[in-house]
């Protein structure tokens, strides 16, 4: 995704200073207490509320109007027009204070926000962009259905033309935020071409007259996902993202950048893979010299440290003007089995107490982390989809 340079981009020493200056007069800084185990997220699926959404929202529209809610956008289309670079400085510095969870924003601008930049028309972007990116509005995708999951080219939900845009009719499902969301990035059928060609992607109002958003209940408890019914849905054709019957290359786009915000999780910016906060923990409860525990923390922490330097090689493409590509697949295999490895962790060191709640800090806390890690296994594409896209698109092999 190209970018308008600022007119004088400040240093970094100086910009990260500004976003001290800024962070200072609205967050609390993160003292020790508030970094240690007890503060720590232990779910990977939340349940989401309306309420942990607004929260979200007005931490973001703060951010944004101090001109850190989009650091790398357009200047003409609402952002600060500097290299990506700083965007992983204000990060750094951000990561020193106390600030809202905002997790229900993930899937709106890890994903949604920047395919509109890609591949929107003027008006979409007026529209929507920095609707998104400060919060005012939120987005979701719409692309699996019951009968397209794995297999993303097969969706059925068509989207016929008419002398006003569009109307869609069909089914998506596993709609992350869907129940709090604004507008809908979706794929539909728009021909009967051939596969890969007969597909176009739209921006959907989630509000508009026709759309039907039902929660799914989840095991740990939660309910993340939603079931999004489309009935007669009218779209103007301006919202289109892309050429008619060219959505794939949409869908592709989006999904590289899908698994860079997911495998982004590893490479630090998740609390739970804070290797130092972990070693504290084992040894609060007692079990830090236990050998078969001690071998579970070094397998988490071999495979953080390689995440993360592959973290940073992506970063390095990024920085260089590159979007993200198919290697963003090994970021997402890599934070799936780290989360698989932390899970064995801490099923290792707390044994029973990982499903007895005796009322200890991070003890039953755990469990539904535990139970929500198999779900990372298909989320934002299955590990053997992952697989395939390494295989084909990375080394160059015949895949069937």
């Amino acid at each position: 995704m190209s970018v308008s340079p600022a007119t004088t981009a400040p240093s970094l020493d100086e910009f990260k200073a500004e976003a001290a200056a800024f962070l200072d007069r609205v967050a609390e800084p993160r003292t020790e207490a508030a970094s240690s185990a007890g503060e720590r997220q232990l779910s990977l699926f939340r349940g989401s509320t309306v309420a942990d959404a607004d929260a979200a929202r007005a931490w973001q529209r703060t951010v944004f109007d101090a001109g850190f809610g989009w650091i790398d956008g357009p200047v003409e289309e609402g952002g600060r027009g500097l290299p990506s670079r700083y965007v992983g400085a204000y990060l750094q510095v951000e990561r020193r204070y106390s600030t809202p969870q905002k997790s229900a924003l993930g899937v709106s601008l890890g994903m949604v926000a920047p395919t509109l930049v890609q591949f929107g028309t003027a008006e979409a972007k007026g529209r929507w962009a920095e609707a998104l990116y400060r919060g005012d509005a939120i987005g979701c995708q719409l692309f699996s259905e019951p009968g397209a999951g794995s297999d993303l080219a097969a969706v059925a939900t068509k989207a016929v033309r008419d002398s006003d845009g569009w109307v869609v009719d069909g089914q998506k499902v596993w709609t992350s935020g869907a129940h709090y969301s604004d507008v809908g990035l979706l794929l539909a059928r728009t021909s009967t071409g051939p596969r890969h060609r007969n597909l176009t992607a739209f921006l959907v109002d989630m509000h508009a007259p026709g759309v039907e958003v039902r929660p799914l209940r989840q095991m740990t408890g939660g309910a993340d996902f939603n079931e999004v019914f489309l009935d007669g849905v009218r779209i103007p054709d301006s919202h289109r993202l892309g050429e008619v019957d060219e959505g794939w290359g949409v869908a592709m786009a989006t999904l590289m950048y899908e698994r860079s915000a997911i495998g982004g999780g590893v490479g630090g910016g998740s609390g739970l893979f804070r290797m130092d906060t972990l070693a504290q923990w084992l040894r609060e409860i007692g079990r830090s010299e236990d050998p078969l525990v001690r071998q579970a923390y070094a397998r988490v922490h071999t495979g953080v440290s390689a995440a993360k330097t592959m973290r940073a090689r992506a970063e390095a493409g990024v920085k260089a003007g590159r979007p993200p590509g198919p290697e963003m697949s090994l970021s997402k295999l890599a934070l799936v089995a780290n989360l698989a490895a932390l899970a064995d962790l801490v099923s290792d060191a707390l044994g029973p107490r990982l499903v007895a709640d005796t009322g200890a800090a991070e003890t039953f806390g755990w469990t539904e982390y535990v139970l929500g890690t198999p779900g990372m296994r298909l989320g934002g594409g299955t590990d053997e989809v992952q697989r395939n896209i390494i295989a084909k698109r990375v080394l160059g092999l015949p895949v069937k």
